[in-house]
């Protein structure tokens, strides 16, 4: 069934596939996926209760980590449970406006992820290269103002997507060859010229890697600082506190890469391998992010050790 907007015609609903090619093994598929996302809302929850809990735990290493964590169990509550629907209720259905408010949530939730590694990087940058001015660079007011553009700047970013959507015209197609809502894979329904979209799409990707190349140009200073420095064990600590930010990006930007790249150009991949990766690049970071920190950090390991021990 379509509506008729604005002299443009929108289907009521759009049908989400799920992995084209897999169908038949989606019950087998949503175990890890459920898995993950199990794994994610217990990890995160704990980080920001321990964080909430211990007063100890108010530098803004750790501010910046309970954004990452309420920024990960945003985006994996946002496309999760949609998926898991699909591979085991066959909710294959989406209404046309919570489909274009999936992929606003996803890519917004996806550009504060990015941002907030960003800050990280920035936290680890300071904290290693400017040791002594620390504190006063990274004021109270200074980390409210991080804050801020890590939320709004995706958010002002991902908006117009909204529009590009809802310009377009619909014929007859309405099959999404995915698991959730993303930008183009909506536009390519359309029967409109879609060129606009594309560019537009390839703006917000290149803010997205020149995130990655400001954390590159971080680690170059980084890693010049930690060089300098007198002896091996003073190069080791300072290279440990850098440890869980680098899985974590590892983690974030490998498989984002990976999937960009094989959109554009790996045309021979076959399309199951296309919508694997994207799935893994919004379930495994919001799962192996607490992981990460709540091994490598020790007030994070001793609290939640404490606590396990204590019943």
């Amino acid at each position: 069934m379509f509506y008729h907007n604005k002299s443009l015609f929108h289907p009521a609903t759009f049908f989400l596939i799920g992995i084209p090619g897999l169908e038949e093994v989606h019950a087998w598929i949503s175990l890890p996926f459920c898995s993950a996302y199990l794994v994610a809302l217990v990890g995160n929850a704990t980080i920001l209760l321990v964080i909430k809990a211990k007063q100890t735990l108010r530098e803004p290493m750790f501010y910046f980590l309970a954004i990452l964590s309420t920024i990960d169990l945003a985006l994996s509550t946002t496309s999760v449970p949609r998926m898991l629907g699909i591979f085991w209720f066959n909710a294959h259905e989406i209404n046309f406006g919570a489909c274009v408010a999936q992929m606003f949530l996803i890519h917004g939730f996806t550009g504060m992820e990015a941002e907030v590694l960003m800050a990280m990087a920035f936290d680890r940058y300071v904290a290693i290269c400017a040791p002594l001015h620390y504190t006063t660079i990274l004021t109270s007011r200074v980390l409210v103002g991080i804050a801020l553009y890590i939320v709004i700047h995706p958010l002002l970013l991902t908006l117009p997507m909204i529009y590009l959507i809802y310009r377009l015209p619909f014929c007859q197609a309405r099959i999404i060859a995915h698991s959730y809502c993303e930008h183009m894979g909506i536009a390519k329904l359309s029967c409109g010229n879609i060129r606009i979209n594309a560019i537009y799409g390839l703006f917000v990707v290149s803010f997205f890697l020149m995130n990655l190349v400001l954390i590159g140009i971080s680690y170059m200073f980084i890693l010049r600082a930690v060089f300098r420095l007198p002896s091996q064990d003073a190069r080791l600590k300072a290279l440990s506190t850098c440890g869980s930010h680098v899985a974590v990006l590892c983690v974030f930007y490998i498989p984002s890469v990976f999937s960009f790249l094989t959109h554009r150009f790996g045309h021979n991949i076959p399309r199951y391998i296309h919508i694997l990766v994207a799935n893994i690049y919004l379930v495994i970071p919001p799962s192996l992010n607490p992981i990460i920190y709540g091994v490598r950090t020790k007030q994070i390991r001793e609290r939640v050790l404490r606590v396990f021990i204590l019943k």
